[in-house]
């Protein structure tokens, strides 16, 4: 093994294996008084054994703490266990959180390092010289994890989401017509549409009960961010809002629900191979399948429409499908793989924002105010149909300032991950391959370095002063981390903060809303969305005359 390149241990065990069985039949052949039993088995799984006792010793105790180039590093010096590192810290704690308080804590100067299970090494990016590194100049030579192909991919598809080099440009360059805001301008009426038909629902459910009722804001959002998914970017209706019952619905709950199966599961992939974690008797693993079969199905029925209508020289609407199919660069498998994808992430980090947004404003019951009285100011009634990019985007500087604000602070997804593809380096610092690089936006977002010292307070404002519009303050646009940045950032961006912009002003503008429990400590569920593990419930109350 060369000094200075990460232990990868699976990629050993052939060689140990057959160095045993070679070293057990010279053993037992011209030393048998060091064999084990005279037996060629025994001899070879004693050798086996004692081979993987050095390595262990030598990849979990000598090299992270002797040899290693990383080791020099800061890194957090409470918590760590001998073996594992920061492991039972980043198991028992929601994903970023100690991301968060490492960033803000541990003097840096870009690169925190800590260890994870058997102590095996990741770097956290705190810097944005380190983020542009790895994100925009050198982005290729850092992939996305097989651990994270083999979990979210089983459900999400290998599509963009998982591809690399130059398929990944490919898929990208092909999909851009649909995501660019030329296209997305378009699309706000129906994001308005969906937002309005959302409130009508909630107003129908409030008229069955009294003027005055408590919801649980996170299903009513991802039942409306399904139905936008479908209808803007796929082109077909899922009615989710009439109709929760819906296939499609249902499985998405079902695997989006923390359950303590699903907990169970994170863990033992760490442990236990992914083949067999799959086909373990868990109702977690039969729901996932169940989401898996009808979510492909529907992606296929999905694309056949489309290509039925073209087959048939009808004129396409310029969503995700059409595009794609126009662009004649995906198979049919790489088509529903990407659709899987746009369906479940489209919609869930859209719902996972909204949820956020409803709790920061029932908390900050001013800012809430004030986002109201600017809606009311624009647009006079729900069933106004006049709205448009231009009214949203151009007239209403609040609703755009607070929008930020909650992605800032409550970045849908946390924390996720690359692997070093190639021996390379951030910042002069060496990096083997096989390295995990750690990017977590609930940490950046949240640096005192890079947004000052209120960085933990929701203050939409630090958007509105001049020239802050799309900076909130920050002296780097890597200070932003929710969408990330480069070739790789999310495609969807402009779609998802429109999306957000729609659902939010008539949501606000309809209901003036607090917390039904406002002493409640809000868990957070891990996954791929951090969202509150007992759901987000408030108390609705009717702005009449709107």
């Amino acid at each position: 093994m060369k000094v200075g390149r990460s232990y990868q241990p699976l990629t050993t065990y052939p060689f140990w294996a057959a160095s045993s069985i070679t070293a057990s039949l010279l053993v037992v052949k011209f030393a048998p008084q060091f064999s084990v039993r005279h037996s060629y088995f025994w001899t070879a799984v004693a050798i086996f054994g004692a081979q993987s006792l050095i390595y262990f010793i030598y990849a979990v105790v000598i090299y992270p703490r002797f040899l290693s180039p990383l080791r020099h590093l800061p890194e957090p010096q409470t918590g760590n266990s001998f073996f594992n590192g920061q492991f039972w810290t980043m198991i028992n704690e929601p994903s970023g959180i100690p991301a968060r308080r490492w960033v803000n804590e541990i003097p840096n100067d870009g690169l925190i390092r800590y260890r994870h299970l058997w102590n095996r090494e990741r770097l956290l990016l705190t810097s944005p010289k380190a983020l542009a590194e790895v994100l925009t100049a050198k982005s290729y030579d850092f992939v996305k994890p097989d651990l994270l192909r083999i979990g979210i991919g089983q459900l999400l598809g290998i599509g963009i989401l998982f591809a690399e080099g130059d398929e990944h440009k490919m898929q990208r360059k092909n999909f851009m017509p649909a995501f660019n805001f030329g296209h997305i301008k378009e699309l706000y009426p129906i994001f308005w549409s969906k937002s309005q038909l959302m409130v009508q629902c909630l107003r129908e459910e409030l008229d069955k009960v009294s003027p005055s009722t408590t919801v649980e804001v996170g299903e009513w959002a991802s039942r409306a961010t399904l139905d936008i998914i479908g209808a803007a970017g796929m082109g077909q209706e899922f009615n989710t809002l009439e109709n929760p019952d819906n296939d499609l619905n249902r499985v998405y709950r079902n695997i989006f629900q923390a359950s303590q199966s699903a907990r169970v599961l994170a863990v033992l992939q760490f442990f236990v191979p992914p083949i067999l974690l799959r086909n373990l008797p868990l109702k977690r693993n039969d729901d996932v399948h169940e989401a898996v079969r009808i979510v492909r199905e529907t992606s296929r029925q999905l694309i056949q429409h489309k290509q039925d209508q073209m087959a048939q020289k009808e004129k396409l609407s310029p969503d995700i499908i059409s595009v794609a199919l126009e662009s004649g660069g995906f198979s049919h498998d790489q088509l529903v793989d990407n659709m899987m994808i746009f369906l479940a992430a489209g919609h869930e980090t859209t719902a996972t924002a909204f949820t956020w947004a409803v709790y920061l404003l029932a908390q900050h019951q001013d800012v809430q105010a004030r986002l109201r009285d600017e809606v009311h100011a624009h647009i006079p009634s729900l069933s106004f149909d006049g709205v448009t990019h231009d009214l949203i985007d151009n007239h209403m500087p609040y609703l755009h300032a607070v929008c930020n604000e909650v992605l800032r602070v409550y970045a849908p997804v946390p924390l996720t991950l690359r692997d070093t593809a190639v021996d390379t380096s951030i910042q002069g610092q060496f990096v083997p391959r096989g390295t995990k690089i750690i990017l977590a936006p609930w940490a950046i977002n949240h640096s005192t370095a890079l947004w000052g010292p209120d960085a933990a307070a929701f203050n939409p404002d630090r958007w509105l002063a001049p020239g802050q519009a799309n900076a909130g303050g920050a002296t780097s646009n890597y200070a932003f981390l929710t969408f990330l940045h480069g070739p790789r950032s999310c495609i969807g961006a402009k779609f998802a903060v429109a999306e957000l912009a729609c659902l939010l002003a008539a949501f606000v503008a309809s209901f003036d809303f607090a917390l039904t429990d406002p002493d409640e400590k809000i868990d957070i569920r891990g996954g791929v969305t951090a969202k509150p593990k007992n759901g987000m419930k408030v108390n609705l109350k009717i702005v009449e005359g709107w």
